[in-house]
């Protein structure tokens, strides 16, 4: 797997993780745009932000720092941090 494929794979993973937390509808992993806005486009809250943390640190087995929540603006931004703290290269 290159690692284009790699963070493909941490992208849709990601994507599926918010689908399924946040209960959207008529949206697939597939065409999820990694670079909506999860906070201005999407709507989610703190509340919501931090079980999407809770889920994708039970996944990826990573730690995500509090102060890092900012950084996670989007699918593509998840996927560039979560591949930067894990194994998964």
């Amino acid at each position: 797997m290159t690692m284009q494929e790699g963070d493909r794979a941490i992208e849709q993973k990601v994507a599926e993780i918010l689908i399924s937390e946040l209960k959207l509808e008529d949206i697939t992993p597939a065409s999820f745009d990694p670079e909506l806005d999860l906070v201005d486009e999407l709507g989610i809250d703190s509340m919501d932000l931090t079980t999407v943390v809770l889920v994708l640190q039970d996944e990826f087995r990573v730690k995500i720092d509090e102060d890092d929540y900012p950084k996670l603006k989007n699918v593509r931004a998840i996927a560039e941090y979560l591949r930067a703290r894990t194994s998964v290269h």
